[in-house]
């Protein structure tokens, strides 16, 4: 899923053709065309202005409702429960509409998977304001979040189909571009609304526009077939072309199961974060348009820290400190929300930003731990399905403990404590170890 958006990590290796290999079938193997097929300029120019709009488009159904998610709230009747439950949403798409898109891709093609994935976000984001319920607004979000998820894992298809050359720089370039769009969302959605006179349907309707706007260049790039799944993987993971090997049996592998619990905690605290931490600021009476910029703060945190880390992860036998200072940063950051939320908010907010890098970190472990690119290939498959998996709970039951205990301290508690066991099977997860030694 996500993973699949910093590639250069997880430092995938593709055997140079033989004598013997057609030249088609290395195309398929690796994901490139034949020379002779390569894009036009045309093509190519229009796929950058696609990726970098569908990258806008990839969190700002999550965000701009976390501004205004206590005008939801009220709007809609949600006791603290069931905005819990709204919050948990999005990594349950993730874990489960995630898995659909190679599939789709090899039937479908991966240009017209993402449009249809825009389109859904689209149709989501501009029917949810709508809902006059909360059944609705949830099968509107589900909606949206579908199109999020199958778009996450083909966009990386998409650049090394485009750009084999140039994946390193592509894939920063949505990143940041990803990134842009979230803290767009998280810092401008409530002054949009104040300016729309105060709706939260329309605050957080605004946003298909820029969906809309998304899907019209790819559009023309659906009829471009020859943009099929990368992956090239065989059955059991094999890549295509090569020949057969034995399945790796990843479950066997205390490794896997310690990114795969690392990549779940860091995700918990991701989500929490995106979907909570401007209700907590404004609980503390901070302004509900600081808030917001805040949330945002703590977002673009990510632009910098997404290029610093998995470089500096790459030059360490192990990862283990990176694990503990991001985690320490975290503890901090949730001790201060907890002392004095509105007093230290921007120390806070930046800390939780750092903290949140763990993300990157968890994508650079992945290609670490593996020797080879199917082992790479097996390896995110399952840190991240379980990872997205166990992230589920968390900001649901920070919505119960928030309601049942009428204020933050119990959540934030949680928070805290969530980061001691990210920190331990973080370390376990960095040592320098291979799935395959131990499958």
């Amino acid at each position: 899923m996500m993973a699949l958006m910093h590639d250069e990590p997880q430092t995938l290796k593709t055997a140079a053709p033989s004598a013997r290999t057609p030249v088609t079938a290395t195309a398929a193997a690796t994901g490139d065309s034949p020379a002779p097929d390569r894009p036009a300029v045309w093509i190519t120019r229009l796929v950058v202005v696609a990726l970098v709009l569908a990258a806008l488009n990839l969190r700002p159904a999550i965000t701009s409702l976390g501004a205004l998610l206590e005008e939801v709230r009220d709007g809609l009747h949600m006791s603290g429960s069931v905005a819990g439950v709204l919050t948990s949403v999005p990594p349950l798409c993730f874990a489960v509409f995630g898995i659909t898109a190679p599939r789709l891709a090899r039937r479908f093609g991966p240009a017209a998977v993402v449009c249809a994935g825009m389109a859904a976000i689209f149709a989501g984001l501009a029917v949810r304001p709508f809902a006059s319920g909360t059944v609705g607004f949830l099968a509107a979000s589900a909606l949206a979040l579908m199109g999020i998820a199958v778009s996450n894992v083909l966009m990386p298809v998409i650049v090394k189909r485009y750009f084999p050359g140039r994946v390193g720089t592509m894939t920063g370039l949505y990143s940041m571009a990803l990134a842009l769009g979230t803290s767009l969302a998280a810092a401008a959605t409530v002054p949009m609304t104040q300016a729309m006179g105060g709706s939260w349907r329309m605050g957080i309707g605004v946003w298909a526009v820029l969906a809309a706007l998304a899907v019209l260049p790819w559009i023309p790039l659906v009829r471009d077939r020859g943009a099929r799944s990368t992956a090239g993987t065989a059955p059991g993971g094999a890549e295509a072309g090569a020949p057969a090997a034995a399945p790796l049996r990843i479950t066997r592998s205390r490794t896997a199961w310690a990114l795969a619990a690392f990549f779940g905690l860091q995700a918990t605290g991701a989500y929490i974060t995106m979907g909570w931490m401007p209700q907590i600021f404004r609980d503390a009476g901070v302004p509900a348009g600081t808030a917001g910029v805040l949330l945002a703060v703590t977002m673009v945190m990510g632009v910098p820290l997404a290029f610093v880390i998995p470089g500096l992860a790459t030059r360490l036998r192990t990862q283990g400190p990176i694990v503990v200072a991001l985690g320490l940063c975290g503890l901090v950051g949730y001790s201060g929300l907890y002392l004095a939320p509105a007093g230290g908010a921007w120390v806070w907010a930046l800390l939780l930003g750092v903290s949140n890098c763990a993300f990157p970190l968890a994508l650079t472990m992945i290609g670490l731990r593996s020797r080879t690119g199917a082992g790479v290939v097996r390896l995110s498959a399952f840190a991240q399905s379980v990872g997205y998996l166990i992230s589920i709970p968390g900001p649901l039951l920070v919505g119960v403990l928030y309601q049942h205990s009428g204020g933050w301290g119990l959540p934030l508690a949680l928070m805290a404590g969530l980061m001691i066991p990210q920190m331990i099977v973080g370390t376990l997860a960095g040592r320098a170890r291979t799935v395959e030694d131990q499958c």
